[in-house]
């Protein structure tokens, strides 16, 4: 399986490496749910981190694997309301788009899960709960965000999962949580931060993937 999507297939490591850098050197600022309507309307900067927790990915396998893992707490299934926010950085083919297909699948999405790398939103129903995926690769301006009307689809009762948020960096409100793939060999590290309290309680159902041990040589057949 190849962690490119069909869309960026063929782009290397390191091609607009600088693009998806998210700028933290502005003070954050702190996020109320009660005045989630008003956030919008104040452009809003990242709140504080409330915990993160980084964790190595050594095949596209351990990210599908990590993603099935948000499902039940996604839906509602674990006993926590259903809904959230998710925002994915990484570079072009990092997994972000593999993370968001296994997470959806794994939450009844059935047919075909397209990237909205083209259309900007793919939007799904299971139930009486809405996924919303977007992806703002294409955003020269994060004006441009405004402009597409998404701000009333970025509900709390909505799986909302966000691919380059930082093209819409300024006006977006934070996320329950930010998850970051990186290149880390043939593999990916990846780093959870929550900024949410619903995010924290997503982080503390997280389970590590097992890492799997390396066996001990073979003694040499003269010892």
């Amino acid at each position: 399986m190849s962690w490119l999507g069909p869309e960026r297939r063929g782009h290397g490591r390191g091609l607009n490496e600088n693009k998806n850098q998210y700028d933290d050197s502005r003070r954050a600022a702190s996020y109320n749910p009660g005045t989630f309507i008003l956030f919008y309307h104040s452009i809003p900067a990242m709140s504080v981190p409330l915990r993160s927790l980084t964790l190595s990915l050594p095949d596209e396998t351990a990210t599908e694997a990590l993603a099935r893992q948000f499902a039940p707490l996604l839906t509602g299934a674990r006993g926590v309301p259903a809904g959230g926010r998710i925002h994915l950085q990484g570079e072009l083919g990092a997994g972000k788009t593999a993370f968001a297909r296994a997470l959806l699948r794994e939450c009844g999405i059935t047919g075909r899960i397209k990237s909205p790398s083209y259309a900007l939103l793919e939007s799904y129903k299971v139930s009486n709960l809405y996924f919303y995926h977007f992806d703002f690769y294409r955003f020269s301006d994060s004006r441009e965000w405004l402009d597409a009307g998404f701000r009333d689809l970025l509900r709390d009762d909505a799986v909302v999962l966000i691919e380059w948020p930082e093209r819409a960096e300024g006006v977006l409100p934070p996320p329950d949580m930010q998850i970051s793939l990186a290149y880390a060999g043939p593999g990916r590290e990846v780093t959870l931060t929550a900024y949410t309290a619903r995010g924290q309680t997503w982080l503390n159902a997280i389970v590590p993937p097992t890492q799997v041990p390396s066996l001990p040589a073979a003694p040499d057949a003269d010892a």
